[in-house]
């Protein structure tokens, strides 16, 4: 059996060599690294893929949450609202911008920003909701945009961890994660379930003056070379870069059907164990598997991470600390247990191995593992 990892980039390189390699030694050959014709292709592909007008390509997914505060003209001083239950950068950029992060909590099975909270944190200073489709499930964006139409608030799509994921609205409609607020962004990284060679990331939006906004800031604040209009950073998705994501989007609905290929053989592994709560799929999105993450109730789930990492099983904890109470948060609006869904999640969630080359042996070694401390140790 091949060791087994949280994200087995090699394997899924190896399937599709031959074109990856092809792609990148047409960049190479025509040296043509920044802004070249396949940056122009995959945004093209993206879009369509999407079915949103624009994609802008960017550096990373921090960036493209700045690029989109930017070009919405939030000002120092205005209130952005999230989750306290996600990767830091959601707020970072906020606070970058000497914006302020309002955090609030989160639905206890789902992970995902609570929208009774976002109700809660409106102010008068309140400018935009991020929220974050969290694991690879959508937020409930129909509530999110009728409170933001409600306030007149922008709302910026956190789709770092959800492209291929699609939002059901109550009337028939879908749309894919990320082209339904003024902005979606979303992130290249590596083991995204899209993900580049490098770092990348990219903007979404339908709104022309928007996007015309974006690629300004993206690109130095020119829309023509050297005359600079807006204030912009240098932001830019390598040629490289595109071509990799190029050929990996035709592949992203089979990614997404592997992801819950396994989601599902775990579902089944532990559906008899009330100490492990599988993930909830809300309703209304379809689940990508960025990560499945589990809630471990009633047996040390440090231990348990442990015996699994000592039996060759990864196991990672996502987030072990929520926002509120890391270091460079801490704030006194925010005190230990206002946000209790976070805390407790902090303390519950073990997420395990998830991939596009998990294969059988793997799976029901890693089930297995689990398994047998779980029933050792109740």
């Amino acid at each position: 059996m091949k060791a087994i990892q949280m994200v087995d980039l090699k394997s899924q390189y190896e399937k599709i060599k031959q074109e990856v390699d092809q792609r990148i030694q047409g960049v190479l050959d025509t040296s043509t690294f920044i802004n070249g014709p396949e940056v122009k292709g995959f945004q093209e592909e993206l879009e369509t893929y999407l079915q949103v007008k624009h994609v802008i390509p960017c550096a990373n997914g921090t960036d493209a949450l700045q690029v989109a505060m930017m070009a919405l003209g939030l000002k120092p001083g205005d209130e952005v609202i999230t989750t306290t239950f996600t990767f830091v950068a959601t707020a970072e950029v906020i606070a970058l911008l000497g914006l302020v992060p309002v955090l609030v909590d989160c639905d206890e099975s789902s992970f995902l920003i609570s929208e009774s909270a976002v109700r809660e944190a409106i102010t008068p200073k309140t400018k935009a909701i991020i929220p974050v489709h969290l694991f690879g499930q959508c937020a409930d964006m129909e509530e999110i945009m009728a409170i933001a139409n409600e306030h007149n608030l922008f709302v910026i799509e956190d789709a770092a961890q959800s492209i291929g994921s699609s939002f059901h609205f109550k009337d028939g409609r879908s749309q894919q994660s990320g082209t339904i607020g003024n902005f979606g962004c979303t992130s290249f990284f590596p083991s995204k379930n899209l993900g580049c060679y490098g770092d990348g990331g990219a903007l979404f939006t339908n709104d022309d003056v928007l996007a015309e906004k974006a690629r300004m800031v993206v690109n130095h604040g020119m829309k023509v070379r050297y005359y600079h209009d807006e204030i912009g950073v240098n932001s830019r998705l390598d040629s490289i870069q595109a071509a990799v994501l190029s050929v990996k989007l035709k592949h992203l609905n089979e990614y997404g059907n592997a992801r819950r290929a396994a989601a599902w053989h775990y579902d089944e592994a532990f559906k008899d164990l009330p100490e492990v709560i599988t993930p909830t799929r809300v309703r209304n999105s379809c689940h990508v598997f960025h990560q499945y993450t589990l809630r471990i109730k009633g047996v040390d789930r440090n231990a348990l991470q442990k015996h699994m990492m000592d039996h060759g099983v990864p196991a990672m904890i996502y987030y072990p600390v929520p926002l509120h109470q890391q270091k460079a948060y801490r704030d006194e609006r925010y005190q230990d247990g206002d946000f209790p869904i976070a805390e407790q999640l902090a303390s519950e969630v073990l997420s395990l191995p998830m991939h596009t080359e998990l294969d059988q042996e793997q799976l029901e070694k890693i089930t297995n593992t689990l398994r047998a401390f779980v029933l050792e140790n109740r």
